[in-house]
């Protein structure tokens, strides 16, 4: 692979993490849910920022490299749940996707890859990336040029520490993106109530992905500016309302020095961006 995974995966991992009866999938009143966090492989966008100044974010497809990493990442969840003692092959898991064609190309591969432990795939809209609005696509430069208000307002819930709340005109802040990817879990909570459904692999974006731990472990927004954005194919899991960590570290994004702006950066007031 051209990019160097930050940590291995071990045969160990998915024993330390809880798991359950087949036959009694419920605790309490509602049901144990057990949610894989995947980040999709690196796309054309992620080698190459300006990509996005004639080509709508949605639309970029994985990299060859992309596409390799998301092999790995299917691999890795296959071994997860062999080596869970807890999990069998025929019980119904399902993997939602962003409908973003990086994010549906990596949910791809992982089905093929893992032989059969996860049963379906769906889409969900709510998954998609942070939309970056007028921004996108321009350099920092560009922006402070061409949109000087907008920059101004930015800027200055930057500088007050309130980079969650920061809005990109025709676009969304990670406060919204943390309201729109909650509706997400009625969904969810359905598939477990109602299908028996409680193992649940999501593949979606680094911003999108952090919104949606934040919320459901019920973290506050400070936690969320000081999480690091997820490396490309990492796995987070979250059993239940409990943070079991990355059962895989993924692969660190190739350094990026074009000062685009885009989700896969955050944005540090007149300092630029950084991975």
């Amino acid at each position: 692979l051209a990019s160097t995974a930050v940590a291995t995966y071990t045969r160990q991992d998915s024993t330390k993490i809880r798991g359950y009866d087949a036959h009694l999938p419920f605790y309490g009143k509602n049901p144990w849910i057990r949610l894989l966090l995947v980040r999709h492989g690196e796309s054309l966008g992620n080698e190459d920022k300006s990509l996005l100044k004639y080509r709508a974010d949605h639309a970029i497809p994985l990299s060859k490299t992309g596409r390799e990493q998301s092999r790995e990442a299917g691999r890795i969840i296959r071994e997860f749940y062999e080596n869970d003692p807890h999990s069998t092959k025929e019980r119904h898991r399902r993997l939602w996707t962003s409908p973003y064609v990086r994010a549906r190309e990596t949910a791809e591969i992982i089905l093929e890859e893992t032989g059969g432990w996860i049963k379906d795939k769906r889409e969900h809209i709510l998954l998609g990336e942070q939309q970056f609005g007028m921004f996108e696509g321009q350099s920092l430069q560009d922006i402070e040029k061409n949109h000087p208000q907008e920059y101004a307002h930015f800027n200055k819930c930057i500088e007050s520490e309130g980079r969650f709340w920061a809005r990109m005109p025709l676009g969304e802040s990670r406060f919204d993106v943390a309201k729109r990817v909650h509706q997400s879990f009625g969904t969810f909570h359905r598939d477990a109530q109602y299908h028996n459904i409680t193992d649940i692999i999501i593949v979606s974006h680094g911003v999108t992905l952090r919104a949606l731990a934040m919320m459901w472990l019920h973290r506050p927004p400070e936690w969320f500016e000081k999480e690091k954005n997820p490396n490309l194919c990492s796995i987070r899991c979250l059993n239940e309302n409990e943070d079991c960590g990355y059962v895989f570290n993924g692969f660190a994004p190739a350094k990026d020095h074009s000062n685009y702006m885009h989700a896969a950066h955050m944005y540090r007031g007149s300092q630029g961006i950084e991975p």
